[in-house]
């Protein structure tokens, strides 16, 4: 067993050790008695998931890697209907594709405790947008807790389980980039057995929204929010963690660290109330707070959530305080990630203290100092099939394609010299758009998806376009893995969350069944085939589908070194190069290097997928010999 796997499993109450956010996450599963986690993995959540099934069935838990964040709400609310406690896990914009389910289960609520961890990313470091999730609760009515740390996201697993009991209701944990991907100290808690096995107790007002048991529902829904603002009121996890004199701060998240440091190095008297349960809001603590202080702070990344009440709150309890944040001054953007610099700028303004930090000399230095390192664009990784795959579609369609693309690896097609990539909003939306785009334009539509993102969302946009008769080509680019968010199992490789054989699925099954009537499978690095294929889909009177099936380079070169087999990379024939470099110019595989005008292959980096040997005019690109 690994070393985080015995740390998840370890019941050692007491003992401290060191975890990410989402290990933290997936160390409060067991110390909740947690008996089923479902998934779909999605930065910066991922870690979750994967950590649970490192240890599920050893644990004796079930654990799935879901198709999508929607039937992973599902599956899990089937289990704590029926008497089980749950967890899903999912990044922020997975909770769109789960909100159809979420809102209609807070009418229908739960028997045993269901937390649903929702991983926002401020600054979009690996999402399409930034939205705040706190919304979803207010939206919703559902509880909602906030960790600031590793620690108090463990405990709020837990805690979310208790009150979810409690109230019958699903219980939202929202965590941001920083706090899912920062590794703290964490204090262990006493192992839970989890149960395993449930009873589902027949009761159709309760579980079948029909519209009549939904009013009455709906209602029932409002009583418990009254009981949650109540258990908001007294919660540990809503506490005010310093007094002052000077000014009031009201914090939550991981804003609360940024506070604390900026407090500290302006030496204010500051009071700081900080807000672990963010929704409902424990109106009357904040309103008490809200009276001490003439000058009250709001500092919290993204939408101004809090500003939104506490000022609603101040309007009736403290109308004389001055409220500051992003609504009405310049302090804070409403985009990105905050820092202890924006926050230690922001306080100094309010308070007129001296910025203690000279930030413009850093930043001088910084940018000295970045002035000596090479640019580094996220690429493709050398002997990605992908890369084969966007060459074949340039050759084949001459580069007068329209592209629509989506969410995963090859979105980084869009980089230079492949250009593949015209349009991408959401899992599976490249299907769909595919269809709009090819009813009003004249040129061939071909659009991309990932094999994980076909399974996930692209399957009705794909009925879509048989039943309309949509002439698009749908290329689905099958790397046998989910490989962007870490190499997880899906539908298509046969294998489960538990690290037990599945069925596997295979998209061509599944794209017959859905009526396409060209279906065509090779390998990208078979690039004369492959085009041949393609072109024969782009000349089909109707909707066809490409599988581009070749592994992922990072799963094959992996498997070489666990079989202890040398990964033999490529070499240039000096005499027959001519430096056309055509291979560079056509490619961009990071392996290809330009060295005083002449072309090298660094071995470090070479998998030996010969891509590079397939455009070479000259065949001066052969495989290394020992």
């Amino acid at each position: 067993m690994s070393k985080l796997g015995s740390i998840l499993l370890e019941d050692s109450p007491g003992k401290r050790v060191l975890l990410l956010g989402n290990e933290a996450v997936a160390r409060g599963v067991f110390e909740a008695g947690i008996g089923v986690v479902t998934t779909y993995p999605g930065t910066p959540a991922s870690e979750i998931g994967d950590s649970v099934s490192l240890v599920a069935r050893e644990a004796g838990i079930y654990m799935e890697y879901s198709v999508n964040e929607k039937v992973a709400v599902e599956t899990a609310a089937g289990a704590a209907i029926s008497g089980v406690r749950a967890l899903s896990a999912m990044k922020h914009v997975g909770v769109n594709v789960a909100a159809d389910a979420l809102m209609t289960l807070a009418y229908v609520g739960v028997r045993a405790g269901y937390v649903i961890v929702t991983a926002d990313d401020p600054n979009c470091y690996s999402s399409q947008n930034e939205q705040d999730n706190r919304y979803y609760a207010l939206l919703s009515s559902l509880p909602m807790l906030e960790p600031s740390n590793s620690q108090e996201a463990k405990d709020m697993v837990v805690h979310g389980i208790e009150i979810s009991e409690m109230l019958e209701l699903p219980c939202l944990l929202r965590t941001t980039t920083r706090v899912s991907h920062t590794r703290n100290p964490v204090t262990l808690g006493k192992l839970q057995k989890a149960r395993v096995k449930g009873e589902f107790e027949r009761n159709p007002r309760r579980f079948v929204m029909v519209p009549a048991n939904a009013r009455i529902q709906h209602k029932i829904l409002l009583e418990k929010v009254k009981k949650a603002k109540e258990i908001s009121e007294k919660s540990i996890y809503n506490q005010i963690l310093r007094e002052g004199k000077e000014i009031g701060i009201i914090t939550s998240g991981v804003s609360y660290n940024y506070v604390i440091e900026a407090v500290d190095a302006l030496n204010l008297e500051a009071g700081i109330l900080k807000l672990g349960m963010s929704h409902p809001l424990p109106e009357m603590k904040i309103s008490d707070f809200l009276k001490k202080y003439q000058k009250i702070v709001v500092v919290e990344e993204l939408e101004p959530y809090l500003e939104l009440h506490v000022r609603a709150f101040a309007k009736d309890h403290a109308p004389e305080t001055e409220i500051y944040g992003r609504m009405n001054t310049d302090l804070f953007p409403k985009f990105g990630e905050f820092s202890t610099r924006l926050v230690v700028e922001a306080l100094a303004k309010i308070t007129k203290k001296k910025v203690p930090v000279e930030f413009e000399e850093i930043d001088k230095k910084f940018a000295e100092t970045s002035k000596l390192l090479l640019p580094r664009p996220p690429v493709l990784c050398p002997g990605c099939p992908h890369r084969a795959s966007f060459y074949v579609i340039k050759r084949a369609t001459g580069g007068k394609a329209v592209h629509p693309t989506d969410i995963g690896c090859y979105a980084l097609g869009i980089q230079p010299p492949l250009k593949i990539g015209d349009v991408l909003i959401c899992m599976g939306a490249s299907a769909g758009t595919a269809c709009g785009i090819s009813k009003v334009i004249e040129e061939p539509v071909v659009a991309v998806v990932g094999d994980s993102t076909f399974f996930h969302a692209a399957i009705p946009a794909l009925v879509n376009a048989v039943y309309n008769k949509h002439r698009i080509v749908l290329v689905v680019l099958d790397n046998l893995t989910t490989a962007m968010t870490g190499h997880q199992p899906h539908p298509g490789t046969g294998l489960t969350g538990l690290g037990v054989s599945g069925k596997r699925v295979l998209v061509e099954d599944i794209a017959r069944g859905c009526g396409v009537e060209y279906v065509g499978v090779v390998d990208p690095f078979k690039v004369k085939e492959a085009i041949d294929v393609l072109k024969k889909a782009l000349m089909h009177d109707g909707p066809a589908v490409v599988v581009f099936r070749s592994p992922c380079a990072l799963l094959v070169t992996a498997e070489k070194r666990r079989k202890g087999e040398k990964i033999v990379s490529a070499r240039v024939v000096a005499e027959k190069c001519t430096d056309c470099l055509a291979c560079v110019k056509l490619l961009g595989c990071p392996a290809l290097v330009v060295e005083d005008g002449r072309v090298v292959i660094n071995d470090a980096l070479c998998v030996g997928c010969m891509l590079c040997a397939s455009v070479c005019p000259y065949d001066a690109i052969k495989l290394e010999v020992e």
